[in-house]
């Protein structure tokens, strides 16, 4: 592993910092979420087919593999010879907004026609392009806001208010769309550029790296490290995306007839808040020891599930292990390889989250054809091998 990201003399965790970060992580969650709660709606009034809002979910995915370590390489460029990030995080952040609020704007004051028809999937694609432009420059940043055995109890808030968004998309269609798609968009894009200024506000002076001799640091592109994580974030989409099937099928079956959106809120929730005793747990125990350790712990969980169902004792088990996992990530990355390629790191697990998210829909056209059983060893096979790829990191990249 490489040295400490944050020198010694810096206080171990730049609190305040994470805070707006975690602000920004937040409203990103939040402005998807709005999203594809109203994406199918969207294309339907303008006289689109549902199929088409599956396609170009497939799309932007598939742009997000290039763009995320495209975007997240140029940002390390920028910060070693400017000493920020900014210049993409604020273009993004405000491209971002513009177009967020131009998406239901088209929709709403303009009539279907040739032109317009045509100009809305653009607009939806040239939406998440933007996204992925301060997406993975931001949250590079958390490299210099904590110390490298402190990542994880530092991205502990970053998985809490992502998760605490993303648990309410069981209920999002019912409670979101109650409101007209102008004010939702509004709010989600002047909430995003919102915590990008505070972000800003409240981040250190810039420091160009222009101290550090390039002969005393590796520049070669560690494409070893970086092939792994690649595939650490394929895996962990993969199995993410089964674990949520999983329960919801599970709390179906369990509770016939009813609908079990408020327990999946719930169990979201729960995992949300987990993930701020995961984070201390790994800081104490070591980072990938623990995501390891909640992978051993997943699978098990995973079939129990499945076998005796959802009880006190099978939840806490598998939101125990699930948070490890899911927190340790991105820590695990930017302790991974050199501090200079930190931008870029984050974009190709992203690119392979992204890689992973794209094929799913491919894979499974049909939700219903995944069984709990098929999802628990789909999972299993993709934590395993995510496993594989965190053990296998180079001790130094």
């Amino acid at each position: 592993m490489t040295q400490d990201i944050v020198p010694v003399s810096s206080p171990r965790i730049l609190w305040l910092q994470v805070i707006a970060l975690a602000l920004v992580q937040g409203t990103i969650s939040l402005t998807w979420l709005i999203y594809n709660s109203y994406l199918p709606k969207l294309l339907g009034d303008f006289g689109f087919s549902k199929e088409l809002a599956v396609n170009l979910i497939i799309l932007e995915n598939t742009l997000a593999i290039v763009m995320e370590p495209l975007f997240g390489g140029l940002s390390d460029r920028k910060q070693r010879w400017l000493g920020t990030r900014f210049p993409f995080i604020t273009a993004g952040a405000i491209a971002s907004s513009a177009l967020f609020i131009a998406i239901p704007s088209i929709v709403t004051f303009f009539q279907p026609s040739v032109v317009s028809r045509s100009f809305l999937p653009i607009l939806l694609v040239a939406w998440s392009f933007a996204m992925t432009i301060f997406r993975s420059p931001a949250i590079a940043l958390l490299g210099r806001y904590a110390q490298v055995p402190e990542l994880p109890l530092a991205v502990s808030l970053l998985t809490l208010t992502g998760g605490i968004v993303a648990a309410f998309k069981p209920v999002a269609s019912k409670f979101i769309l109650g409101f007209s798609p102008i004010f939702a968009f509004t709010l989600g894009s002047l909430v995003l550029l919102g915590a990008c200024g505070v972000l800003r506000y409240v981040s250190p002076p810039p420091r160009p790296d222009l101290e550090i001799p390039l002969e005393a640091e590796n520049t070669t592109i560690p494409i070893q490290s970086l092939a792994f994580i690649f595939a650490t974030g394929c895996g962990i989409a993969w199995g993410s995306r089964l674990v949520t099937e999983i329960f919801s099928k599970t709390l179906q079956a369990q509770f016939r007839g009813e609908s079990t959106d408020i327990l999946m809120l719930w169990i979201g929730l729960v995992m949300a808040i987990a993930a701020i005793p995961a984070g201390i747990f790994a800081v104490k125990i070591g980072n990938a020891k623990a995501m390891i350790g909640g992978i051993v712990a997943i699978i098990p969980a995973m079939f129990l599930i499945v076998y005796v169902g959802i009880n006190i004792g099978t939840l806490i088990l598998a939101v125990a292990a699930y948070s490890l996992i899911l927190n340790g990530v991105i820590p695990f990355a930017l302790s991974s390889v050199s501090s200079r390629w930190s931008g870029l790191v984050i974009g190709i697990y992203f690119g392979g989250f992204s890689l992973a998210m794209a094929l799913f829909p491919i894979v499974f056209p049909s939700l219903g054809e995944i069984t709990p059983l098929g999802g628990a060893i789909g999972a299993a096979l993709a934590f395993v091998m995510a496993a594989a790829c965190i053990a296998s990191i180079p001790k130094s990249s």
